[in-house]
């Protein structure tokens, strides 16, 4: 199934979707070269035992593989550097991997590390042995009762997602795994967005998703709202799940698109009226009138039958959307600081970061870099619990962000491109050199 494309015209389809399944036609040894040409050791760092090829596409390929130490499978996905850096992916991948690893709940696919090596970076993930949702709707529809059985767990992780400001923005049945225990898995994030990513009028305007279930906003090419779209999105797999076809299909692409743009559909006669009322909701052309998960959520229909998942809801690991000083780092967040996790780091991104410990406010520190800012004429934009500061043309960036390590104790880390960087170490160095923490040596002599 083709790709809608991005503002550039490049393809943003990523290859996670085979990532965490067994349910892949492809074969193939575990000395198999990785996605750059590389060739896989079978005991890749000494860790994984690798298995059999499960899937590959553009930039990467992915293999069954087994913890060394106890016997666990998971699935290693084998990224090229070299390709994804020619086809400009790197700042996609990183940011999809960045969000996976802050993700904990049962029905989205786990990522477990990060590894890399010169030529290509390891994303080791979480195994979903029933393979794809989508090749068992292609051998058959599924009963109403178990269609809203996978629709309540997708929509128990949707929820989870937009109440981490994560938005998927290409949900089908292809990026929807089965665990050994056939409970739905959601995978491949690589075109998801996140709150902080919308323009000033607080809407996505990327066109990016898979033409049969892109909603209608996204054609008008007009900005979208990410949840109304993943609600979207979640309608058409709904009506999938029940009828065994699309809802809106076509041979050609531009009536196909007229339909989605106007919401014509038409439910298959075995459909309780129940269920062709949600539908009507759910695939409400119009994004202000149409269901929102929390309306889903309170749902007659949707509640029958419907378990609240008891996950912790780790509030730690939010991504930043407000000013809020309240919230800690957690030992994720201090081992992303460290080299050994640093993803530009890994995909040698153009971005470089660094950082220091302050005991300062974050407001005192934001003030000392906008008056340095002012003083090197450059733009300045406050987010949250940080800044970011732009020469002209946006030649250069630097972007500060703060977050609260302890009651007395934050983090700046710092985030140079271009010119930027030269800034920083000659000029804002100096500003801010007097608010980085400095440790006193203990009284004991130890």
């Amino acid at each position: 199934m083709s790709e809608i494309t991005n503002e550039s015209g490049s393809s943003m389809s990523s290859d996670t979707s085979t990532a965490a399944s067994s349910s892949s036609s492809h074969s193939g040894a575990a000395t198999a070269a990785g996605g750059g040409g590389e060739e896989l050791s079978p005991n890749l760092f000494k860790k994984y035992e690798l298995g059999r090829l499960l899937g590959c596409g553009a930039f990467a390929k992915v293999y069954h593989a087994r913890v060394i130490r106890n016997g666990q499978s998971v699935a290693i996905k084998a990224i090229s550097k070299q390709r994804i850096q020619m086809g400009k992916l790197a700042a996609n991948i990183k940011q999809e991997i960045s969000i996976m690893r802050r993700l904990r709940h049962p029905h989205i696919v786990t990522l477990h590390e990060v590894l890399a090596t010169k030529t290509n970076v390891y994303c080791v993930l979480e195994f979903a042995k029933g393979g794809e949702l989508f090749a068992k709707i292609a051998k058959y529809r599924f009963s109403e009762e178990l269609s809203r059985k996978y629709f309540q767990q997708l929509i128990s992780a949707v929820d989870y997602c937009h109440s981490h400001g994560v938005f998927h923005r290409d949900l089908k049945p292809e990026n929807l795994l089965l665990d050994e225990n056939w409970d739905l898995k959601i995978t491949d994030f690589g075109l998801s967005a996140v709150t902080g990513q919308t323009r000033q009028d607080g809407l996505l305007h990327t066109l990016c998703g898979t033409p049969a279930y892109v909603a209608p906003e996204i054609l008008a090419k007009k900005g979208y709202d990410g949840a109304k779209i993943d609600v979207w999105s979640c309608g058409v797999i709904l009506y999938v799940l029940n009828a065994g076809y699309l809802p809106f299909n076509d041979t050609n692409l531009m009536a196909m698109y007229r339909k989605i743009y106007k919401g014509e559909f038409r439910c298959p006669k075995w459909t309780s009226p129940e269920l062709r009322q949600f539908l009507s909701r759910v695939l409400d052309p119009n994004p202000s009138t149409r269901i929102t998960i929390h309306e889903i959520l309170n749902d007659q229909w949707f509640r029958k039958g419907y378990k609240d998942i008891n996950y912790p809801i780790d509030k730690q690991f939010e991504f930043k959307e407000s000013g809020d000083e309240s919230r800690f780092l957690n030992a994720f967040d201090l081992i992303s600081y460290s080299t050994g996790a640093d993803l530009s780091v890994l995909f040698d991104y153009h971005v470089k970061s660094e950082m220091f410990v302050s005991e300062k406010s974050p407001a005192t520190i934001i003030g000392r870099v906008e008056a340095a800012a002012e003083e090197e004429g450059m733009g300045v934009t406050k987010k949250g619990m940080g800044v970011r500061l732009h020469g002209q043309n946006w030649k250069y960036v630097i972007m500060v962000e703060i977050n609260r390590l302890t009651e007395e104790l934050v983090v700046v880390e710092v985030k140079t491109s271009g010119f930027g960087r030269d800034l920083w170490r000659d000029k804002f160095k100096l500003a801010v050199n007097d608010l980085v923490y400095v440790p006193q040596p203990s009284l004991s002599g130890h």
